[in-house]
């Protein structure tokens, strides 16, 4: 299964995707579309991405995030197109024995996927403007 996708996130999916019978956690992350940012009303947001590297990102980060905590599996969808409020825009899905592993793995895959993933934000807003949230750089 992709990690970009433009459809509607499948957590189901997901969930049976890392299902672990040595797991008692699993966390789940979903980022969604909220109807504001820094003061102004938000309608939509536009997600776009350079895919392949996008891919190759989130693929990484799976495999760096299983490496660095105790976890048994990792998994991290996003979302690219156009999508209303409330809409979920990202996906991880952490499975561990203990629950704060999971946790501190969820934690750290979002925080990560912000770094280094190729996606961009065009917010829409109430008021007929729209504008790219500025993000962060895009580090190794």
């Amino acid at each position: 299964m992709s990690h970009v996708i433009e459809e509607p996130l499948p957590l189901e999916a997901l969930i049976d995707e890392t299902a672990d019978d040595a797991s008692g956690a699993m966390v789940v992350f979903a980022g969604t579309v909220r109807d504001h940012h820094d003061g102004r009303s938000v309608e939509a947001i536009g997600y776009s991405a350079y895919e392949p590297l996008a891919e190759r990102v989130l693929r990484e980060l799976e495999a760096e995030t299983c490496e660095r905590f105790p976890i048994t599996r990792c998994r991290i969808m996003h979302r690219i197109g156009e999508l209303g409020i409330g809409e979920a825009s990202v996906l991880v899905v952490v499975r561990s024995a203990h629950r704060g592993d999971a946790f501190d793995a969820a934690r750290y895959a979002i925080d990560t996927l912000k770094q280094r993933a190729p996606f961009w934000k065009n917010e829409r807003f109430s008021d007929g403007t729209a504008a790219y949230q500025d993000g962060v750089p895009l580090s190794p």
